[in-house]
């Protein structure tokens, strides 16, 4: 296929990477050209404005930070509604809000332009390893078209439901994942806190019911201190106002998500937001200095 892509971070390069192997055509835009410098010296083309590479593209693929982002590249000035032909499909793959996706399907629908929100699960090594976790929101038949760049992409793709749909799958993974992460941190400051060896705590709830991915991973990096980031803290803050906002609209209590939230919040207060979201240890041990 003809696909077009924009969002070239730490997880969009590999997926570029993964589509070319499975042989389709790739082309890039990028709002910071240097981003694409080592795709396009390996000859993947570059064009000048997200509407060019919609001329030439059946699916634009698209994974950037914030529902405003995604807003702009489908109809900001010189965006892909400009020029995508009718029956081409825009793939999100960011993380953005339920509200957003649904709005952007039914005015792309109006175009005659189909749209499938597939937020993804599996971070950077998901992302170089071609085995992320795709929740797609999409009518069946785009969903149907688009199914062989995701298989290049992902290991498991559910369709959740209509458009939108990907995103609240989504958003429950967040809030789960970060949750969790919390969790973990107390956990740990626990365990230090009464004097014990917390990585043999952590070894010890490794083999029991609280064994998890995020202990495993997320646990190992609190232990060693090792706060560079895999994902930002910030994207992991983005992430829960959505939640936070969707909650507030529906009504929904989330108060564990509310407690979490805060901690977010004091995590981004003090200055840790381009940190691994395991930095929410360091927000545990600010609020007991010297224990």
């Amino acid at each position: 296929m003809k696909v077009g892509f924009i969002g070239l971070g730490v997880m969009g390069e590999p997926m570029v990477r993964h589509l070319r192997a499975a042989g389709h055509e790739v082309a890039l835009w990028a709002r910071r050209p240097e981003s694409a410098a080592a795709l396009v010296a390996e000859g993947v083309p570059l064009c000048a404005t997200p509407a060019q590479l919609a001329a030439r593209s059946e699916v634009v693929v698209t994974i950037v930070t914030a529902s405003a982002d995604v807003e702009a590249l489908a109809f900001g000035a010189q965006g892909l509604a400009e020029r995508f032909a009718a029956g081409a499909i825009h793939l999100d793959m960011s993380t953005i809000s339920p509200a957003t996706a649904r709005s952007l399907a039914a005015r792309y629908a109006e175009r005659g332009i189909g749209w499938v929100d597939a937020p993804v699960s599996g971070g950077a090594q998901g992302a170089r390893e071609a085995t992320l976790a795709i929740m797609a929101g999409a009518e069946a038949a785009a969903l149907a078209r688009v199914r062989p760049l995701l298989e290049a992409m992902g290991k498991r793709i559910v369709h959740i439901g209509p458009p939108g749909a990907g995103q609240v799958a989504k958003a429950c993974n967040q809030m789960i994942m970060v949750s969790t992460i919390q969790a973990c941190a107390e956990a740990l400051r626990l365990a230090a806190a009464h004097g014990v060896d917390a990585a043999a705590v952590r070894t010890a709830l490794m083999a029991g019911s609280a064994g998890s991915r995020v202990l495993e991973v997320m646990g190992d990096k609190m232990l060693r201190r090792d706060f560079a980031a895999g994902i930002e803290a910030r994207l992991h803050h983005k992430d829960f106002a959505i939640l936070m906002d969707e909650a507030a609209k529906l009504g929904v209590p989330l108060p564990v998500a509310a407690q979490v939230w805060q901690q977010l919040n004091a995590l981004m207060g003090q200055g840790m937001a381009r940190d691994d979201t395991s930095s929410l240890l360091r927000v545990m041990e600010a609020a007991q200095p010297g224990a």
